[in-house]
């Protein structure tokens, strides 16, 4: 058999680490098959990105489209972690303003495919006028996905009613208990309903999947198996688990990483084994100050060695930042460590002393913590994280933080109660072994990078030649 063409493939993701992050990830497997990749993004977005490995580098190239300015949006702000939720839609806004850049750099380089996100309802014309194939790629699993119904109907339907995102939908013929909170399906609703960016979430969605030639979606069949077949049933069109795209725990080998390592494991080293709690809530989460106090009270009343990563917000375009608990820090000396620079997630999760993650549920996030074996405490913050949340549930690998249904608050005992099941005392053992059993799945990169292979197998066949 002929060898299949070099594809030229461009990448498109939304303006978000945690969309733009998994697309890289996708990126640089492709191309290490001899593919050509185009990562479009910001110029800011761009120079904020991993470095890409050397060898990786003539096959990547990374291309900045300026970010039109928009009123209400600061300077500088290029992604979601850059302003606070409200301000969102005008990112949007001016991400729409990249239409025509975009145009004129898909006609003059002409790739055979566009990988893309859900937010450039704009994309499809174009992309059929220059003859180039689309895939959207979701960084979402495909149980989430599925909670939306199918591509004409289902929950951007204006005639939905909100007790409907309360119970498993009525597409879903085998049980579950991946459903939405009533608080989260408030939120829900405004999805539904057009923003300052002119555009509803779910209409940029629904018209950026239509036309497609494939959705992948970031999962694998051990742990989605009904919920992919479902996913194709829905939309009529090829589903392609990518894998989880595991990251290595080798990410981050410069020098200033090394150093800040290092400080780390020295602390690390002196705990018991599988004794500390590790806690990270993402770039995204931007907790009120008194969910904040009350997630700090909670840790300090379980009596836990803990390891929490706290991202301050330095960029003035964030509104305010969340204060700690007055003599919070003093009172958990020796016992806990605040850290509020970059600390490598990974190498964190990887190390013998960390037996527990509480976590926002990011999709990624939780990948990285179930490849190592780590027993989750869920704390989901965004709309996307609550369905992750009770799928992980349902495996038994952790539990969720119990919440006021109305608003979502919790307390410090909710959290101290959850943190000492899931890491210390026997009634949580079920949620530790089964978090451990599920390393063969997520810690087999092998497996994992065998669904990438098919994907690009599909690129190489669909390819207009």
């Amino acid at each position: 058999m002929a060898e299949p063409k070099k594809l030229h493939i461009a990448m498109f993701p939304w303006l978000a680490f945690g969309h733009i992050i998994p697309f890289l990830e996708l990126s640089k497997l492709i191309a290490q098959k001899g593919h050509r990749i185009s990562f479009i993004s910001t110029p800011r977005n761009i120079d904020r990105l991993p470095n890409i490995p050397s060898h990786l580098t003539p096959l990547i190239t990374l291309v900045k489209l300026p970010l039109p300015r928009v009123e209400n949006l600061p300077e500088n702000a290029e992604a979601t972690m850059d302003v606070p939720h409200h301000i969102i839609p005008y990112l949007k806004l001016a991400h729409d303003g990249l239409e025509e850049p975009l145009s004129h750099f898909l006609e003059s380089s002409t790739p055979d495919w566009i990988i893309h996100d859900f937010a450039p309802h704009w994309l499809p014309p174009i992309a059929t006028k220059l003859g180039i194939s689309r895939v959207f790629f979701s960084i979402f699993k495909a149980s989430t996905v599925c909670l939306f119904g199918p591509a004409n109907q289902g929950a951007h339907d204006p005639q939905m009613e909100l007790q409907h995102l309360l119970v498993p939908p009525k597409w879903v013929s085998f049980p579950t208990k991946i459903v939405f909170r009533l608080f989260e399906a408030k939120k829900i609703f405004e999805s539904f309903e057009e923003n300052s960016s002119g555009f509803s979430d779910s209409f940029r969605l629904m018209t950026t999947v239509s036309g497609i030639k494939a959705l992948a979606v970031k999962t694998c069949m051990e742990i989605e198996n009904e919920w992919v077949k479902l996913l194709g049933e829905l939309h009529d069109i090829p589903v392609i688990p990518v894998g989880l795209l595991p990251t290595s725990a080798q990410e981050s080998s410069d020098s200033e990483g090394n150093s800040i390592w290092n400080s780390i494991v020295e602390w690390l080293d002196k705990q018991e084994k599988g004794s500390v709690v590790y806690i990270a809530l993402g770039s995204e989460v931007r907790p009120s100050q008194e969910d904040f106090t009350e997630l700090a009270l909670g840790l300090e009343q379980s009596g836990l060695p803990f390891f929490w990563a706290l991202r301050k917000q330095s960029d003035s375009t964030s509104g305010d930042s969340v204060q700690l608990p007055e003599g919070f820090e003093e009172r958990v000396k020796g016992r806990g460590v605040v850290w509020t620079s970059w600390a490598p997630q990974l190498r964190i999760l990887a190390h013998e002393s960390v037996g527990g993650f509480l976590t926002h549920c990011g999709w990624s996030s939780v990948t990285e913590a179930l490849q190592f074996g780590r027993a989750l405490i869920m704390l989901p913050f965004s709309v996307d994280q609550g369905p992750i949340a009770r799928f992980l549930g349902e495996k038994l690998v952790g539990v969720e933080v119990p919440r006021n249904d109305e608003d979502g608050s919790f307390t410090r005992d909710s959290i101290a109660e959850t943190l000492m099941l899931v890491m210390k005392e026997e009634e949580g053992k079920t949620y530790r072994d089964k978090a451990k059993e599920m390393t063969t799945i997520f810690g087999d990169m092998d497996l994992q990078y065998r669904y990438v292979d098919k994907f690009i197998e599909f690129l190489e066949r669909h390819a207009k030649m």
